[in-house]
């Protein structure tokens, strides 16, 4: 049932939002992170999970691929990119309300992206996806908290939803396993194309970092090497695994 990969996705998702309280963030080191994080996923989805969706020899797959990058993008119209990195406070008032589009586009997102670890039996590539979704979930869990502070979002409110929110990549590992083991309905035969919606979304969200890493299409070294090494990450974890 992946247990293990479902607590440490949950964990390391609200260790991460507590970082925002722990240690001191601004947006300058909140968009290395998450230069570092889509430079990996990228990667990974370049190195990895296509050639494996792919090698199948299904023609179907692109079609699913394209599903999974255009759902991701219907899915920050109202999560407003926070996937990304983007934080668009709300202004305060005495009664602060909680985002729940934003919410819910986030947690639709994440219930996604643990499907395919809870339908995979290869080894390699659940740990792959593991890694990936934890590296990529710090910035969004930051940003996420971020978010609840400046909207006026009470600490005690803000780590319940960001529970909810670390919640979901879990439940739908748990979702898909269950179905794999249900005879009536195998989920397992629907895999290759779970697979190809989750590099979709992957690859949206990896290009939308990467493509906003340069600001003012100005060259920015910094950011240049934390890419690269994300890239190189990727490349480790492929040839000494």
């Amino acid at each position: 049932m992946h247990i293990t990969e479902a607590v440490i996705i949950f964990v390391s998702a609200i260790l991460s939002g507590l970082l925002f309280y722990m240690l001191s963030w601004n947006t300058h080191k909140l968009k290395l992170l998450l230069a570092l994080s889509g430079a990996y996923l990228f990667s990974i989805t370049a190195l990895h999970l296509m050639p494996e969706v792919y090698a199948g020899g299904d023609h179907s797959i692109g079609i699913f691929l394209l599903l999974g990058f255009f759902l991701q993008l219907v899915l920050d119209y109202f999560s407003e990119g926070i996937e990304h990195g983007h934080i668009h406070a709300h202004a305060h008032s005495e009664k602060a309300a909680i985002p729940f589009t934003m919410l819910l586009s986030l947690c639709i997102h994440a219930f996604f992206e643990g499907m395919p670890v809870g339908g995979t039996h290869n080894e390699h590539t659940s740990d792959m996806l593991v890694f990936g979704i934890v590296i990529h979930n710090i910035p969004i869990a930051l940003a996420l908290m971020s978010l609840l502070s400046q909207s006026g979002i009470s600490k005690t409110k803000s780590l319940i939803l960001l529970s909810i929110f670390a919640l979901m990549t879990p439940l739908g590992m748990m979702f898909s396993a269950f179905f794999n083991h249900v005879q009536t309905f195998d989920l397992s035969n629907y895999y290759q194309k779970i697979m190809a919606v989750v590099i979709g979304i992957f690859l949206h969200i990896s290009t939308t970092i990467l493509f906003e890493s340069s600001e003012n299409h100005r060259f920015n070294m910094q950011k240049f090497m934390v890419i690269i090494a994300g890239a190189l990450l990727a490349i480790a974890t492929m040839i000494f695994y």
